[in-house]
């Protein structure tokens, strides 16, 4: 347990990191095209970034509001029900995102490669990198889904996972 706690406070670290990036690139990137606009004439570019680094810190994010229940949930149905069931609803919803991420994966790596053939008009940035924001969502949500599953198998509370180790 103490392996998976870990993996999932390193995993949970990397997203936050990233998040955080993401959001100081959008921040910038709307600060430069407010700024532009004016003194006269915004860069063409920033409303493109502005959208990849939006794509990224939501592609970063999901497992993390998975794993804080900030998702879309129905807490209400579970927490009307006897003991075992929340438990059970709880990884049985976890397996089914996990498996839903999983099945998407292939498509979304399809997705990576046409981007290679690809450049953005504002910033002849590939677009498999912006391409890959959505590789990178699926493939982070059925870890953290599959994470999420094994912790509630474990007793593990959301509470505990902030402890250190």
């Amino acid at each position: 347990m103490k392996v998976i706690l870990q993996i999932y406070r390193g995993l949970e670290l990397l997203c936050r990191a990233g998040v955080l990036i993401a959001f100081m690139v959008l921040i910038i990137a709307v600060l430069t095209q407010v700024l532009g606009r004016a003194i006269g004439d915004s860069p063409v570019w920033t409303e493109e970034l502005t959208r990849f680094a939006l794509i990224y810190m939501t592609a970063l994010g999901v497992g993390l509001g998975l794993m804080s229940g900030d998702l879309v949930n129905v807490d209400i149905v579970c927490d009307a029900l006897p003991d075992p069931w929340p438990r059970i609803l709880n990884v049985t919803a976890s397996l089914a995102t996990a498996f839903l991420a999983a099945i998407l994966l292939p498509g979304a790596w399809k997705y990576v490669q046409i981007g290679f053939l690809q450049k953005s008009p504002a910033m002849g940035l590939q677009m498999s990198f912006v391409h890959f924001s959505v590789f990178l969502l699926f493939l982070l949500l059925l870890v953290f889904a599959v994470m999420r599953a094994v912790l509630t198998l474990l007793h593990v509370e959301h509470s505990y996972l902030k402890r250190e180790v």
